[in-house]
């Protein structure tokens, strides 16, 4: 089985994104989260480090999952750690659009990678970090979308009233 790569900005990582870890984990010997260091369409909350602590927190479960830093092309990234696709969650046809894209356009940069991507449980379609962060910042409880760590940073970066 090859080498997967999952790439995202995960600010910060979620329960969603977690969930489509652990089925391409299912799906290839070795998957690879790669947190972008600096996306230019977002506004980042946490630092890459801090997003990379996240993500290795919550996915600690996973045996065969590791996480790096990367900046530049996806491709590149995907080409550095060997992998053979790159794996992308999809919530909706909003997301099926963009995605489609990008897949097309990784596809003429790279031709030996493909796309894998993987319908969002129906638990967490709703979810983004967006809404994470904004429930996070009202004071909401977030317990049940994330993994404990990042409930923990999120509540010291808010100061929220969420319970310790």
């Amino acid at each position: 089985m090859p080498i997967a790569l999952y790439p995202g900005s995960f600010d910060p990582i979620h329960n969603g994104h977690i969930d489509i870890a652990e089925r391409a984990a299912r799906l290839f010997e070795e998957l690879v989260v790669a947190v972008y260091h600096s996306p230019s369409s977002k506004r980042l909350l946490f630092s890459t480090e801090e997003r990379v602590s996240l993500a290795q927190a919550g996915l600690a479960h996973l045996p065969n999952v590791r996480v790096i830093p990367y900046t530049g092309l996806t491709v590149a990234c995907a080409r550095e750690v060997g992998a053979r696709a790159i794996v992308r969650g999809l919530r909706a046809t909003s997301d099926y659009e963009y995605e489609s894209q990008l897949a097309l356009t990784n596809k003429q940069l790279a031709p030996e990678i493909d796309v894998v991507c993987l319908i969002t449980s129906l638990q967490y379609a709703y979810l983004s970090s967006t809404i994470l962060k904004e429930v996070a910042m009202l004071g909401g409880d977030i317990s049940q979308w994330v993994p404990e760590a990042v409930r923990q940073a999120l509540h010291a970066r808010f100061g929220s009233s969420q319970p310790a």
